[in-house]
């Protein structure tokens, strides 16, 4: 069997794909059987679009669940690096400022399971995390990104 993918998360990364597992598993996924029941009422299933839509939700639950268990099985829990603690790695907030004079952005470093942009996390396959890991505060960063090159300035690491 070929290696598996392995998703480097934070322990509450972890945990929160553990709880939405548990929600597909114990609620979602009977709901949905309750809706495909209640579709195959209403008569002909080949003109039946309420159990078509029932059964797409189906598959689309079943996927995710086997996703999620994957995700989980190859879970890498990132430990805090406590030796380095100006160094930028997974699980760290590091805060840059784009140079010459833009605004501070801060962004935590977290595996590809758990990136969420909106909530400040970005994974360590993006182009931002790639070109800020294992550099310090006070170094100057040239950071490659879809609409071109940026220069920034990391001003601290948490």
């Amino acid at each position: 069997m070929a290696n598996e993918k392995q998703y480097p998360m934070t322990k509450e990364g972890k945990e929160k794909l553990e709880q939405e597992l548990e929600y597909l598993k114990t609620v979602k996924r009977k709901e949905v059987v309750e809706r495909i029941k209640i579709a195959r009422g209403f008569g002909d299933l080949s003109e039946n679009s309420e159990y078509d839509a029932a059964k797409d939700e189906q598959a689309f639950v079943e996927a995710r669940i086997q996703t999620l268990e994957n995700m989980i099985r190859n879970a890498i829990i990132i430990e805090e690096d406590t030796e380095n603690p100006d160094v930028v790695s997974l699980g760290k907030s590091v805060t840059f400022i784009e140079l010459p004079d833009g605004e501070e952005e801060t962004y935590t470093i977290v595996g590809s399971a758990e990136a969420d942009p909106f909530e400040g996390k970005i994974s360590n396959d993006s182009p931002i995390a790639k070109s800020l890991l294992g550099r310090r505060v006070g170094e100057e960063v040239t950071v490659q990104t879809p609409g071109g090159e940026m220069l920034v300035k990391i001003v601290a690491v948490k």
